[in-house]
């Protein structure tokens, strides 16, 4: 009888241990090939799963809620205009619906003009969330202002300065994002804190529907008491700003261990690998900054942003007004634009979690312009007899925010996913904002007070520019695919026989390393 054989494992077992190891030993050469030591390959690579997703919670947790309570009142402060007018603001100060138009245009000019600078400024602090601070500090004092103006002239000054200290929180949003996540998380997350956007149409009208309860006190009527009340709120979340709102992994703080703070900075560096790497998005140069003007793709994101910003402004300008059209009063139409909001802040976080986990872009965004298209070819037949068609035309409106608020997330994410380092991601995205959010001028002077009920222009504008944004993303997904699919026949070991490393680091996102994302 012979000794027994010391316990081990099973063949089976064995067999699973092996493949672990050869996993493990090519994520590490993954990482290693990406430029990572190979103490921190064999750290990236061996972090557990559980510590990742822990790692992704906590950052969540921390930044989003941030960024949706700051945005929420970003967007209030600026289209709260709208619940002004139905309360009485222009007759109070004078003026005709064509200046409120004008009024309403005026904010677009600085926030169109400064988004590029602000992002560039932005990336230069040390500390982001000092910068915006300032930001909030300062476009919620104007906004208290607001609520002084006596004349037209002083509304579209109080207008313009909002335009300057607002525009450049959305894209210093988005660029902090794209800091902290990686490619295929960052949709659902920027559609986190972009469900405040529509969530500001229901709070505003709720707080409108509040606020103005307070007509007479102190000698004001009840729209100023709007934006003093909505103004100083703002101010108070300057110091939210400051204090809570976090910049990097490596300037976290104690939130974060020693160890989550390495993977999370491990994890970007490995991802942008080899494709490009710079000195920082706080540097400026000439180079990025022409790159950037002259990358076309950042062009048909422009018409994308169109489907949603030109159909948007215009309708949350004007949504109080077209309830009221349908034969409410002024409170009960405050009411009522709560719900269409509602369903648009959900549609735009299930829509932003559908293209993360599918991990890709284009049916998202193409999902949404359609289902705008639907609501406002009904709108446009329906509004001519609005009050025989209540049901309808409230169901199409509703419709509208369902589509609308999923494509600027979806554009946000699809832009900063394919444009690669740090600097031309800062200066890509709020070039392509900036240029979208001048089709806010548009949408303020598509709703014109003489055409209501039916607003052909406004309707028929909001149809033609969600159908250009459909075109748009189909190109660029015809582009993307094509470009892979060139690239994908070249070995890592003949583009590096065709190409030096310091060309392929110059070409950024066109090099043939670089994989766009669908």
């Amino acid at each position: 009888m012979g000794f027994p054989k010391p316990s081990g494992p099973t063949d089976m077992e064995s067999s699973s241990l092996q493949k672990g190891l050869e996993v493990v030993s090519s994520l590490e050469q993954k990482y290693i090939e990406s430029g990572l030591s190979s103490d921190d390959a064999y750290f990236l690579a061996n972090i557990s799963d559980e510590m990742r997703r822990k790692c992704v919670r906590k950052v969540d947790w921390r930044l989003c809620p941030v960024l949706m309570l700051l945005y929420l009142f970003s967007y209030i402060d600026r289209a709260n205009i709208g619940n002004a007018k139905i309360e009485g603001l222009l007759p109070d100060l004078g003026m005709t619906g064509t200046q409120y138009n004008i009024a309403l245009a005026i904010f677009f000019i600085p926030y169109v003009l400064f988004e590029v600078p602000s992002n560039i400024l932005l990336a230069r602090f040390h500390k982001p969330s000092v910068y915006l601070a300032i930001l909030i500090l300062l476009w919620g004092t104007v906004v208290t202002l607001t609520g002084v103006v006596q004349n037209f002239s002083s509304l579209c000054a109080v207008r313009f300065l909002l335009g300057i200290f607002e525009a450049g929180f959305f894209p210093g949003a988005v660029w902090l994002v794209s800091q902290w996540y990686l490619p295929h998380e960052t949709q659902t997350r920027v559609a986190l804190f972009y469900t405040a956007s529509a969530l500001s149409g229901a709070f505003s009208g709720l707080l409108a529907f509040g606020l103005t309860k307070m007509d007479g006190i102190g000698g004001y009527a009840g729209w100023r008491w709007i934006f003093i009340i909505e103004g100083a709120v703002t101010v108070l979340l300057a110091g939210v700003c400051y204090f809570y709102l976090v910049d990097s992994p490596e300037l976290s703080g104690k939130w974060l261990e020693p160890e989550e703070i390495r993977y999370l900075a491990l994890r970007k560096q490995a991802q942008r690998g080899l494709v490009v790497v710079d000195d920082g998005a706080h540097k400026f140069d000439w180079k990025t900054l022409r790159d950037t003007v002259t990358d076309w793709h950042l062009y048909l994101q422009v018409l994308n942003i169109w489907s949603n910003v030109i159909p948007n402004y215009g309708l949350k300008f004007s949504l109080p007004q077209i309830i009221k059209n349908m034969g409410y009063s002024s409170a009960h139409a405050q009411l009522l634009s709560i719900p269409p909001y509602i369903a648009g802040a959900i549609s735009a976080y299930l829509f932003g979690l559908a293209a993360d986990k599918l991990r890709c872009r284009m049916p998202i965004i193409v999902a949404g312009q359609v289902l705008v298209i639907i609501a406002f070819t009904v709108l446009f037949s329906l509004a001519e007899e609005i009050q025989d068609n209540i049901a309808g035309c409230y169901v199409a409106v509703v419709i509208a925010c369902v589509g609308m608020y999923p494509i600027i997330p979806g554009t946000s994410a699809w832009t900063s996913n394919n444009l690669a380092g740090p600097r031309k991601q800062a200066m890509g995205i709020a070039f392509m904002l900036s240029i979208g959010n001048a089709g806010g001028l548009v949408g303020s002077f598509i709703y014109i007070e003489k055409e209501a009920p039916k607003y052909p222009t406004g309707f028929g504008s909001s149809f033609a520019f969600a159908a250009a944004g459909v075109v748009a993303s189909l190109m660029l997904e015809l582009r993307f695919w094509y470009v892979n699919k060139r690239d994908g026949k070249m070995s890592a070991v003949e583009i590096h026989e065709k190409y030096t490393a310091e060309e392929l680091q110059r070409m950024g996102d066109r090099s043939p390393l670089f994989k766009y994302i669908l």
